[in-house]
C-alpha cells in the first residue's frame, strides 16, 4: 500500500516562503507522476503542480513563476518551494501520486498565509 506523508507547512507573512516536503512509501517507483493539489475554505481541490519521471512539470497558472516542484526519486521524496506567497495560496495541501489508474493522497497539511 502506498503511503504519502507531507510536511512543512504552517504560518507565513504575505510575501514569505515555506516548502512543503512529501515522502512516499518504498512503492512509490520512479515512474510515477507525483504532484501537490490544494483545497481553500469553501472551494473545490484543486491541481498546484504536478512533475513526471522526466521532469516535465506542469503549474496552475496562479502559481507559475512562485512555486517550483522537484523530486528526489532515491529518497522517494517531492517538493513544492513557495515563495511571494499570498493569503490566496491558504489552503490545505495534499501530496499525490498517480500511475496509470492508480493514484494515492496524503492526509494534507495546512498551510495559511497572513499578517
Amino acid at each position: 500500500q502506498v503511503h504519502l506523508v507531507e510536511s512543512g507547512g504552517g504560518w507565513v507573512q504575505p510575501g514569505g516562503s515555506l516548502r512543503l516536503v512529501c515522502v512516499g512509501s518504498k512503492d512509490i517507483k520512479e515512474n510515477y507522476v507525483m504532484g501537490w493539489y490544494r483545497q481553500a475554505p469553501g472551494k473545490q481541490r484543486e491541481m498546484v503542480a504536478r512533475i513526471a519521471l522526466g521532469g516535465t512539470t506542469l503549474y496552475a497558472d496562479s502559481v507559475k513563476n512562485r512555486f517550483t516542484i522537484s523530486r528526489d526519486n532515491a529518497k522517494n521524496t517531492v517538493y513544492l518551494e513557495m515563495d511571494s506567497l499570498n493569503a490566496e495560496d491558504t489552503a490545505v495541501y495534499y501530496c499525490h501520486a498517480e500511475y496509470f489508474d492508480f493514484q494515492a493522497w496524503g492526509s494534507g497539511i495546512q498551510v495559511t498565509v497572513s499578517a
